[in-house]
């Protein structure tokens, strides 16, 4: 580790992954801090991914594919099942990966770009000069040091600390950090082929649950509800650990993980001078879903191809870098985001009577493919009531 370079990368998940892999290609001097001793733990989301939107960034490898899913089912609070098949999914479905191996090639890509990688090595701070980041404050091993550089790409996930401690306001709404918790379980019955999610508020208020297969009778079964629902007695793991003892009674905890996923707007701005924010941190957690990796990864490659420009360029202020910004927004992420978070605010109003009449009227139907877009069209066909309820994304759904 040098104590300055072009770009300095901080956090080394998928979004601080590929930036520091492209800035590297790119000629740039680049080095990616990891706080965490090793890459890819603890694994911290239910690690499914879209195919076509995965083959963008890398090549599909069985090393770090856990299951390869044919299809995803939504099942409703009676239990009514919409199964959406592979060849009418598409992108909606993919691959549960192992991020513990998916992570680490990432990484191990962006070190062959000429990338420096250092682990267990935490950014306590910006370093600001006139109201600028040049770089970071670490503790690596335990041994203060400091790194100056052109650029710092905030890659620090939820907990976004370092963009907040650099002025950017970070704060999610309690009612839309979700509040999570998974476990990878072996030894239950489960459809090796399919991606399921039970919605309901006596299942996961304002969230939903996920059983998602890593294998043979092996599966991360996770949920996320609403902060706001989160109590004595209804916390994520207390609904979980009912799901369980009564759907896998027999089935053997392997691992158990808990965290916040933000399904709120994205910051209001994710540039500073210096300064990009990216992935987690930058709040672009598809607000439906709570999936992340895929925009994690398109985050992190434009603020890289942005801040190698602004470098060459010799100017890498707030205003110079708000190209990144105006980028992302304007892209079909960007736009699924906003209608995504729009559909959301309208799911979670839901009660279970309306769920289940909603899951009824599309049980049956087929999709020559199937989006989110195309679900709530045909939803609105069959409930004409919602086209004044969903008003708001008249336009986006034309």
């Amino acid at each position: 580790m040098k104590s300055s370079y072009d770009i300095l990368v901080v956090g080394g998940g998928p979004a601080g992954a590929l930036a520091a892999k492209t800035a590297a290609r790119a000629g740039n001097s680049v080095c990616l801090i990891e706080k965490r001793s090793a890459i890819g733990t603890p694994v911290r989301c239910a690690e499914g991914v879209g195919k076509e939107l995965l083959k963008e960034y890398i090549k599909p490898d069985p090393r770090w594919i856990s299951a390869e899913i044919e299809r995803a089912r939504l099942i409703s609070p009676d239990g009514t099942t919409v199964s959406l098949e592979q060849d009418k999914a598409g992108n909606e479905v993919g691959y549960v990966l192992d991020r513990k191996v998916f992570d680490r090639e990432l990484v191990w890509q962006a070190a062959e770009a000429g990338a420096d990688v250092v682990v267990k090595t935490r950014a306590t701070e910006p370093i600001m000069e006139n109201g600028g980041v040049r770089g970071a404050k670490v503790l690596s091993s335990g041994t203060p040091a400091e790194i100056r550089a052109e650029v710092v790409l905030a890659a620090d996930g939820t907990e976004a600390q370092f963009a907040r401690r650099a002025g950017l306001d970070t704060t999610v709404p309690l009612r839309e950090m979700m509040s999570c918790a998974q476990y990878l379980m072996t030894g239950i019955d489960i459809d090796a082929g399919s991606t399921d999610f039970y919605l309901g508020n006596e299942v996961a208020p304002e969230g939903y649950l996920w059983v998602f297969p890593k294998g043979d009778r092996t599966a991360n079964v996770g949920i996320g509800i609403s902060g706001r629902k989160s109590r004595d007695g209804s916390r994520a793991k207390d609904y979980l650990d009912r799901f369980v003892a009564k759907n896998f009674p027999d089935g053997k905890m392997i691992e158990a993980i808990v965290g916040g996923v933000p399904v709120c707007r994205p910051l209001a701005c994710t540039v500073a001078d210096g300064l990009m924010v990216i992935g987690d941190a930058a709040r672009v957690v598809d607000p439906l879903t709570g999936g992340g990796i895929g925009n994690a990864m398109f985050t992190g490659r434009l603020a890289a191809q942005v801040a190698s420009e602004c470098i060459s360029a010799g100017d890498c202020s707030k205003e110079a870098l708000m190209s990144y910004d105006a980028g992302w927004r304007a892209s079909h992420m960007g736009r699924i985001i906003e209608r995504n978070y729009k559909v959301k605010e309208y799911f979670i109003t839901l009660d279970d009577k309306k769920l289940n009449t909603l899951a009824a009227s599309i049980a049956n139907i087929s999709l020559k493919e199937f989006s989110v877009s195309t679900l709530i069209k045909e939803l609105i066909k069959r409930n004409p009531k919602m086209l004044l309820e969903l008003k708001a994304l008249k336009d986006m759904l034309a």
